[in-house]
């Protein structure tokens, strides 16, 4: 039987989408009626009442981020959360959300702009990172892949490719322990981060709804599949 521990979810939004073309960050662009990252905060609130959000958001935006909660948040909803800076990079954002973790237990550390991801994920990716240590959802590459290499390209197996999500799961224990890293421009992600100590990550099955807005289509396509739920 699995111990009951404190649950986490740390919410990274204090990325400056660049890519979106949009005059504000992409996590507080509208999606049917809500800032995508809303949405994002209210996949983890609804996938278990105990969860407790730690939202990380940059210092110029913090003030819209606290006005969005209260207007579209329940005041029992916003008690569950608590506000932080983010820093230069995302590890030093993920690093600060972790310094407001002060119990063993269980964080997910999740992208706020993939605001389509399942209660089912989220309790999946819990349930597994506290059987194995870690748990990163992941799928299989559909499209034809290559590599290349300066002015040579060969053709690789897709079905070895895996395309990592979030939220990407972990024992408080082996995070913060990881984090304690000094930083590197090979840390693109949690996992990297853990696996730069020697420790092994656990890859499980994601979600390809599961999908990050990044470019304007794909809001597009965040529209169509919540019409569809």
């Amino acid at each position: 039987m699995l111990e009951n521990l404190t649950k986490y979810a740390i919410i990274v939004a204090g990325g400056i989408g660049s890519r979106m073309g949009s005059n504000i960050p992409k996590q507080y662009l509208t999606l049917r009626g809500q800032p995508i990252f809303i949405h994002s905060i209210k996949a983890f609130l609804n996938a278990d009442p105990y969860i407790k959000i730690i939202l990380v958001v940059s210092n110029e935006f913090q003030k819209n981020a606290q006005q969005y909660i209260k207007e579209f948040l329940l005041t029992e909803e916003q008690k569950r959360i608590e506000i932080t800076i983010g820093g230069e990079t995302r590890f030093h954002s993920v690093n600060n959300g972790l310094q407001c973790i002060h119990k063993q237990g269980i964080v997910a550390i999740h992208d706020a702009v993939r605001c389509l991801v399942s209660s089912k994920m989220i309790n999946n990716c819990y349930y597994q990172a506290q059987l194995l240590g870690s748990a990163i959802p992941a799928v299989t590459a559909t499209d034809s892949i290559r590599i290349a290499d300066k002015n040579e390209n060969h053709a690789i197996d897709r079905s070895t490719i895996k395309i990592i999500q979030t939220p990407q799961t972990f024992k408080t224990d082996l995070i913060l322990k990881a984090f304690k890293s000094d930083y590197n421009n090979n840390f693109t992600d949690e996992a990297s981060v853990v696996e730069f100590i020697g420790e092994k990550v656990h890859l499980i099955d994601g979600d390809y709804n599961n999908i990050k807005i990044t470019r304007p289509l794909d809001l597009i396509i965040a529209e169509n599949i919540l019409g569809n739920e």
